[in-house]
């Protein structure tokens, strides 16, 4: 059996195996820890790529900024944490597929990134604008209690690491940089293959936002900038009135994705048949330089149109193929010239049911495409009234009866953005879930077109100022209105959507980051002391549950937090070598249908191992320190070996 690593993934490791792949010979070893590591051996790199090496001397384009090196580590760095779930603020916990997670979005992220990498279709983040007046994320550990309540005033249990970034503040872009940098650079592992993410932003930091996703995605993933008019009057700025916030799209490989089209509001049709409505567009080529039959000849063909037949419209059967009765007609110019089609033949044939013909004013009959589009291209510049910023604040009124969040964006506004970004069965994360205006949105768009969109919120439980309207509503932190607001606006889309809104999903499950379940010399054995022998029997941290350790265990075989988790319980008799001296129930989860068996109770007898390796799971887990004896802990590889040898186990 092999023990779990219960830390977040190593990406600089990662990282050096696929150099290793491409340059063995600048892959050497290291002791760091204790432990032998992989390491980059750098000057030998260097050489590997000597035609195209930058002397450090030499002036080159670049996007840096004071910090940028650590920003990089920073994202970099594992972390020994976990998500601990928490069933009683949770909602359909046990069938949801929802997640609400609180914490720090980056260490969040790093926890998320094996788990989920490759899975997310969608991101949408909404992150603090810099203004001078919002709060920023401080990612200096090293920063002492006394340092750390002169700049920020506000901690929870975790230290929540926010201060406000003035413009006096020497570092007040690089602040502003340090913090986001890192936080995309890791969520891009979460993105899938076809993946985008979309940012907002004003225009404090527009320019360097842009920079950023330029060298975490590259220029030429670059999607687009939409403009959205927020504030028709204007907000005075400067010398202007300000009326528009931006958002970024980007996306993880341009070449893979497809976005999906907008209906067109208040579509109207001229003409109807047997299909519905259309309307008509003319099938001649409207190209001037295709007014010479001669440039394109596969375009110059002519139709035969059924004169005598005309339908209450009008209109006229037209066939690509002569037919008894039908009159010849090519295309022709306003002038009298011929001119050509904007279809091939072939694909004339293809869309015959979609082909008409009428006669015009001056005899001549011509021939028009039904056009029934419904959809159309999203533009850059979205300025519906349901997008103004203050609708957005009204919507949360409404809902929690009292006003309680500045400026959250409106909710047509994300779901807009995440029913052309996203399919039916994806995952949508935000990881500045605020007051969880993204997770509303999912919702209300599943309702509506029938969709399975899974939502996973990310929002650090920053405090409610105690003279806010919010504290006085009882909600002393933002996770706390995000998650009201859920619970609230499921119950709403429900019963606004009657029969259609049944099966959906307005559950999420709740879960904290923390720090991880197994005590610090888990990590550091070489920190064992005579001692700590006696109070280190058990490697798990007294205050945690089976259900914490599930889910880190989740965390690190990958498993979806949101997998289905069932409790059984397997009773064995007791055995003569056992310390269990009558018959004992053990709790046992299983996830995903057998996909992994799970057991934490003290005093596992073999028995117990019998029944959970003829269960044949993938992934089989325990305690490192739960079998009731030394004769059960020496046959544990042999049990599986017999019932199920293509289980992995694993102890922790």
């Amino acid at each position: 059996m092999d023990k779990l690593k219960m830390e977040s993934k190593n990406s600089v490791q990662a990282n050096i195996e696929k150099i290793k792949t491409l340059f063995p010979n600048a892959v050497t070893e290291v002791l760091r820890d204790g432990k032998v590591e992989l390491a980059v051996d750098f000057d030998v790199l260097k050489q590997e790529m000597s035609v195209s090496l930058i002397d450090d001397r030499e002036e080159r384009y670049q996007f840096t900024w004071p910090d940028k090196r650590k920003s990089i580590l920073l994202a970099n760095t594992p972390i020994r944490a976990t998500l601990r779930p928490c069933k009683e603020e949770s909602v359909n916990f046990d069938t949801t597929e929802n997640l609400y997670i609180e914490g720090d979005n980056l260490d969040v992220l790093k926890l998320l990134q094996e788990t989920y990498l490759g899975k997310v279709k969608m991101i949408y983040i909404d992150p603090p604008y810099n203004t001078g007046n919002d709060f920023v994320y401080n990612d200096d550990f090293a920063m002492d209690s006394d340092e750390y309540a002169e700049v920020s005033g506000q901690y929870d249990e975790q230290g929540n690491r926010l201060f406000q970034n003035t413009e006096s503040n020497g570092r007040f872009h690089t602040d502003w940089l340090n913090m986001l940098y890192p936080r995309i650079k890791v969520a891009k592992d979460i993105l899938s293959e076809d993946g985008v993410i979309c940012i907002s932003i004003d225009d404090n930091e527009i320019t360097n936002l842009r920079k950023i996703c330029d060298e975490i995605f590259g220029q030429t993933n670059f999607v687009a900038m939409i403009t959205v008019i927020v504030k028709t009057e204007g907000r005075r700025y400067g010398f202007f009135a300000k009326t528009h916030e931006t958002m970024f799209v980007y996306a993880k490989n341009i070449e893979l994705i497809n976005l999906n089209e907008i209906e067109v509001e208040n579509a109207k049709f001229d003409y109807y048949d047997d299909l519905g409505g259309f309307n008509l567009t003319d099938l001649r080529n409207q190209n001037a330089r295709a007014f010479n039959s001669l440039n394109r000849p596969n375009l110059r063909y002519p139709f035969y149109v059924d004169v005598n037949n005309p339908d209450k419209y009008g209109f006229c059967k037209v066939s690509t193929k002569p037919k008894d009765n039908y009159v010849e007609t090519w295309a022709i110019t306003v002038n009298g010239n011929q001119s050509v089609w904007r279809w091939g033949k072939e694909t004339a044939e293809r869309e015959i049911n979609n082909i008409v013909s009428r006669k015009g004013s001056d005899g001549i009959y011509r021939i028009y495409q039904k056009y029934r589009k419904l959809t159309q291209t999203a533009k850059t510049v979205w300025f519906e009234k349901d997008f103004i910023s203050n609708k957005g604040t009204k919507e949360l009124q409404e809902l929690l009866g009292i006003g309680v969040f500045d400026f959250p964006k409106p909710l047509e506004l994300i779901k807009r953005i995440t029913d052309i970004c996203s399919d039916k069965e994806d995952i949508v994360l935000d990881f500045f879930s605020g007051s969880a205006t993204t997770a509303h949105a999912v919702m209300q768009l599943n309702a509506e077109d029938g969709g399975n969109r899974k939502f996973i919120m990310v929002q650090l439980p920053e405090k409610c100022d105690e003279q806010s309207e919010a504290y006085k509503a009882g909600y002393k932190t933002i996770c706390e209105i995000g998650k009201e607001r859920i619970r609230r606006a499921g119950k709403k889309v429900v019963e606004e959507n009657g029969l259609t809104a049944q099966n959906l999903d307005i559950g999420f499950r709740v879960l904290k980051l923390d720090s991880s379940n197994m005590k610090d010399v888990f990590y550091n054995p070489q920190d064992y002391t005579q001692s700590l022998l006696d109070s280190l029997e058990d490697n798990i941290k007294p205050d945690r549950t089976p259900l914490d350790l599930l889910f880190q265990v989740m965390l690190e075989l990958g498993k979806p937090l949101s997998a289905k988790i069932e409790e059984l319980e397997i009773t064995v008799p007791s055995t003569s070598n056992s310390t269990i001296q009558t018959p004992h129930s053990y709790k046992v989860f299983n996830v995903d249908d057998g996909d992994l068996i799970a057991c934490f109770d003290n005093s596992v007898t073999e028995e117990v191992v019998k029944e959970i390796a003829k269960k044949q799971p993938l992934y089989a887990v325990f305690r490192d320190s739960s079998f009731d004896s030394d004769s059960t802990n020496a046959n544990f590889d042999q049990i599986f070996a017999t019932y199920s040898p293509a289980t992995v186990r694993k102890v922790l």
